[in-house]
């Protein structure tokens, strides 16, 4: 991959510029410098190097590794499959990568076994693939890299906001509007580290567009478009605004009425629709996935009721 330094970029650490281009960490782009896969005019520098106007970066992307997550035989329903990328529509409960409690049985360990390993190899041996997550109990779609080059495509336009994203919901309460937008910057929690939350100052941008589909007696079915992605975005937007999320165990309502009359086991929030333009041919490609039985349950008897 190669690079050229702009007056927007000029003055930047080299680390900071390559870790903006991408899904590349700050650290890990720092890894690359220190193993001098970063040349800058034909030369090694260091992670701390500060960019000149015209600077031409010449990167090499990292070869395939050993995974340290083990391939699991896990069923996946799998959307679409080419190439250079996996499109799978993911179950509540299943968490997204291995991490401190949750080993094994993610969606990483069922990818490994499924694609052999043949999977990108830019977020490191725990998160081989994974471009972007959704929570653990949230469902639906997303997708996954299996080359250097897909992995940083997807990610530049999920930086650029140029991906379709589109949650459906059930959320509590009832809205005067049917269409409005949420732009409210998201932060960690000042007393909870584990929870996002929205603040007045500093934060980063979040921006969510909600159009109310079905409005039923005291909640209501979403459709929520991502303009950024931020942890928790659409629960922390749509509580902040007295609207959790039915089913929601860390913003929700402490009552939660559909949650204990369907033995719910998280929140009721689905990714539907995703769109990109493919890495490799260049068109604009789509996907959907339809809500989850449990969900589509909860929707039906609601409409009975009218």
């Amino acid at each position: 991959m190669q690079y050229v330094c702009d007056e927007a970029s000029a003055g930047l650490r080299l680390d900071v510029f390559l870790s903006e281009q991408g899904d590349l960490t700050r650290s890990a782009a720092q890894k690359l410098i220190e193993n001098e896969s970063v040349l800058v005019g034909g030369s090694a520098v260091s992670k701390n190097y500060k960019l000149r106007l015209g600077d031409v970066m010449e990167v090499t992307l990292p070869e395939a590794v050993e995974l340290l997550a083990a391939p699991e035989d896990i069923p996946l329903d799998i959307v679409f499959e080419d190439e250079d990328c996996i499109i799978v529509n993911k179950p509540q409960g299943m968490v997204v990568h291995p991490a401190p409690g949750h080993v094994g049985g993610t969606l990483v360990n069922a990818l490994l076994f499924h694609a052999k390993g043949r999977l990108s190899a830019i977020n490191g041996v725990i998160r081989p693939g994974i471009v972007h997550r959704i929570d653990r109990d949230t469902s639906g779609i997303l997708v996954v890299a299996k080359t250097n080059e897909a992995h940083l495509s997807l990610a530049k336009q999920i930086k650029e906001h140029s991906v379709h994203r589109v949650y459906f919901c059930l959320a509590y309460g009832r809205f005067k509007e049917t269409e409005f937008t949420v732009e409210k910057p998201i932060d960690r929690h000042p007393k909870d580290r584990k929870k996002m939350a929205v603040c007045s100052r500093g934060g980063r941008n979040a921006v969510t567009h909600v159009t109310v589909l079905r409005q039923y007696e005291d909640c209501a079915l979403l459709r929520c478009q991502l303009e950024t992605g931020r942890t928790h975005q659409i629960r922390v937007h749509l509580s902040s605004l007295g609207h959790p999320v039915v089913g929601d165990p860390v913003y929700g309502v402490k009552t939660d009425r559909l949650a204990k009359k369907y033995g719910l086991a998280g929140q009721l929030l689905h990714a539907a629709e995703l769109g990109f333009i493919h890495p490799t041919t260049e068109e604009a490609v789509s996907f959907s996935a339809p809500v989850p039985q449990h969900f589509q349950k909860v929707i039906d008897d609601l409409e009975l009721k009218g």
